[in-house]
């Protein structure tokens, strides 16, 4: 339905697992795609702290077990098998009631011969607390498979309810070795160069708007994705992730999956393009390109600028100093760089240029019409 029907658009792509995936569904869609990870799954610093996890789940079976994430838990069966550990460790879950927090983390349970007694409809860790609290967990023992940040929630409300806990460490999450591609997706947001970016995983986004703090973009970052610049996260944890960081309206699809996330981001931004009509011009902008009734033309960034400003407000006066100032960043900025993107555009437009008009010693309008705009009196933009 969507193969090829975005060129123009450019999508960021934070993930780090599973992106040479997400890279490819995006370019099927014929969008530009910026790689720009923000977070590893690494290691543990101390790969004894898994083992020795694993030795106390051997040493006295648990009750029920939380598995976590699909990843986790077939890490931690694979360590055990390295380490000698697996047939004791599958002896002492074969009595074990097991929780999956969503359908992955169920199918790695399947996968290594286990029965999933109950599994989230929701996929989050706090339903899967809501769940265990119902049952008696008093001097119950509960395992739970943690996830990249080391930490959950949940072992202090099972302890609460009088359950022992053994968390189990499996891998950590890190912030990139090399943390340039992340700066360039920051100031290409900032810039409204980029129509969106995915998020899969709550770290992901943290960890940019961490990198934009950094360089004191935060604040344009956040404004950027509350101004245009989609925020696609893949569920609701990563979603309550971008409104904790000030992000108002992330997108969050039904059902929490990658295909999904990709089809409704799609759909978005088959949304967002632009149509206008001069006589019997038909002029589309998404993105990066315009498609002159049918032709597709490539603009670059700085003249994709210029051009979406001006249509902004179809039939009005942008002056030289706000596209100076809003494009170039400095309204004292040389007004010969501007006269050149202009004529720029005009040759790439061809027959279609002269919707880009010059307003005598103010500035440029954009004189075509826009049929989901209103009819009413000309803006201007001072």
């Amino acid at each position: 339905m969507f193969d090829n029907a975005l060129p123009g658009f450019v999508v960021g792509v934070t993930a780090d697992r599973r992106s040479d995936e997400q890279v490819l569904m995006l370019q099927r869609l014929g969008v530009d795609v910026m790689l720009a990870p923000t977070v590893q799954t690494r290691p543990l610093l101390d790969p004894s702290r898994l083992r020795n996890a694993t030795e106390a789940v051997i040493a006295t079976p648990p009750d029920y077990l939380v598995a976590s994430t699909a990843v986790g838990m077939r890490t931690w069966f694979a360590a055990a098998e390295s380490g000698g550990l697996i047939d004791d460790l599958r002896l002492a879950l074969r009595g074990t009631l097991i929780a999956a927090r969503g359908p992955k983390a169920a199918g790695s349970i399947a996968g290594a011969g286990f029965d999933v007694w109950w599994r989230a409809p929701t996929e989050q860790l706090e339903e899967v607390g809501d769940h265990l609290l119902a049952e008696p967990l008093a001097r119950r023992r509960v395992a739970i498979q943690l996830h990249g940040d080391g930490h959950l929630p949940l072992g202090s409300r099972l302890r609460d309810a009088g359950a022992e806990v053994i968390e189990v460490p499996v891998y950590r999450w890190a912030a990139p070795d090399d943390p340039r591609p992340a700066k360039r997706l920051v100031e290409a947001v900032c810039a409204r160069h980029v129509d969106a970016v995915t998020f899969t995983s709550a770290p992901a986004l943290h960890n940019l708007v961490d990198v934009a703090r950094k360089a004191d973009l935060d604040g344009a970052l956040i404004g950027a994705f509350n101004d245009g610049v989609i925020a696609a996260c893949i569920g609701p944890v990563c979603a309550d992730a971008a409104r904790h960081e000030g992000i108002d309206e992330p997108l969050v699809p039904t059902s929490w999956r990658l295909g999904s996330l990709l089809r409704l981001l799609a759909t978005a931004m088959l949304d967002q393009r632009r149509v206008f009509y001069a006589g019997s011009t038909e002029l589309v902008l998404q993105g990066l390109v315009v498609v002159v009734n049918g032709e597709v033309v490539r603009l670059t960034d700085r003249e994709r600028a210029v051009l979406h400003l001006l249509a902004s407000v179809p039939g009005g006066t942008v002056t030289r100093r706000t596209l100076l100032e809003t494009v170039w960043g400095d309204q004292r900025a040389d007004a010969h760089a501007l006269e050149s993107t202009i004529g720029r555009l005009r040759a790439k437009l061809g027959p279609a240029g002269e919707v880009i008009e010059t307003a005598v010693r103010r500035g440029y309008r954009f004189n075509a019409s826009d049929p989901k705009m209103s009819r009413g009196p000309r803006s201007q933009v001072t």
